[in-house]
């Protein structure tokens, strides 16, 4: 029985992914927002996650070989440089989804797909971006409970709103789901230097 019970174990799944988490005080500043569109718009299921843009969706990882995961991080984290995260204004996906910006920059692409790229090689996981589309950047604020009555009246509010920020992006985050919210698990300092990528 024992046998039965540890085998069960050792094959236990959980979910992960991988995520920019903005410094203070941006942090700070998504996640109000998040609670504004809780109370305003009765929208709370961004408030599952901390404030962050996705690099990896999320994916299944067996639980006791998380430290396989988190030495192929800490490689992937050394070899690739620090990159400025440009934020500017809001943007949505119809009809549910609406969002802080980010900028697409050629050093924010390229760290993202050289993510995609380890993790197909090394880890043999293929689900980077959401629904095999082109990685689109972006910090969420409020989705799949914003209902669209909601929806309407939140875009009209915040299409035109100014929100600028920029910070340096010098870790990435391994989230981890505990079954009930997404918290993170482990940072990884960005540490490349040119003449690594150059190899």
């Amino acid at each position: 029985m024992n046998v039965g019970k540890a085998s069960k174990k050792d094959k236990v799944e959980k979910q992960y992914f991988i995520a920019i988490v903005p410094p203070s005080p941006i942090y700070e500043e998504a996640f109000e927002q998040k609670v504004y569109f809780k109370t305003k718009y009765n929208s709370k299921a961004s408030l599952n996650s901390p404030p962050h843009i996705t690099l990896h969706m999320p994916f299944k990882w067996v639980e006791k070989n998380e430290d396989e995961l988190a030495s192929h991080l800490a490689k992937f984290a050394r070899e690739n440089l620090p990159v400025t995260i440009k934020l500017n204004g809001f943007s949505s996906f119809p009809p549910r989804v609406i969002f802080i910006n980010v900028e697409i920059t050629p050093e924010l692409e390229s760290l993202q797909k050289n993510l995609e790229r380890y993790f197909k090689r090394q880890l043999n996981l293929f689900n980077a971006n959401y629904k095999e589309q082109p990685f689109h950047p972006h910090l969420t604020l409020a989705f799949r409970d914003l209902k669209k009555p909601n929806y309407q009246k939140a875009w009209e509010e915040f299409a035109e709103k100014n929100y600028q920020a920029a910070f340096l992006a010098d870790k990435i985050a391994l989230l981890k789901h505990s079954g009930a919210v997404w918290e993170v698990f482990q940072d990884f300092q960005l540490m490349g230097s040119k003449e690594t990528l150059r190899k």
